[in-house]
């Protein structure tokens, strides 16, 4: 299981790291790995705006079906669309091909209000 410590994690299983006042939006490596083969992502449009800690969109595996929870506020400027296709790309690489948005960050002090990979991992 990654935890990488360049990324700030959600209680709700999504994470965000951040260049400049960019945040790029995915699932952890956890949820994926308990959510088994993802089947399909549903994900905003750009323009949406986001609110932290509130669902901006979901995804589905052969399991079950989650909601996606914001780590922080702000405009979607970028959708991974190589999901529509290829979801399991949420699988195989969580932190770095299966991204999921990309967001331009409304207020940078909540990220204050995620945790680090240690504090993620124990709250596992």
């Amino acid at each position: 299981m990654e935890f990488p410590s360049n990324i700030k994690y959600h209680p709700e299983h999504t994470w965000a790291r951040v260049e400049e006042d960019i945040a790029i939006i995915g699932i952890t490596d956890h949820a994926q790995d308990q959510l088994g083969e993802i089947l399909y992502v549903d994900l905003p449009d750009t323009g949406k705006k986001i609110k932290q800690g509130e669902v901006f969109g979901s995804i589905e595996s052969a399991k079950v079906a989650s909601d996606l929870y914001a780590p922080v506020s702000g405009e979607v400027i970028e959708v991974n669309n190589d999901l529509s296709d290829s979801p399991e790309l949420v699988n195989e690489s969580p932190y770095e091909k299966g991204w999921m948005i990309k967001v331009k960050i409304d207020d940078v002090k909540e990220l204050e209000k995620l945790m680090d990979s240690s504090a993620y991992e124990k709250s596992l």
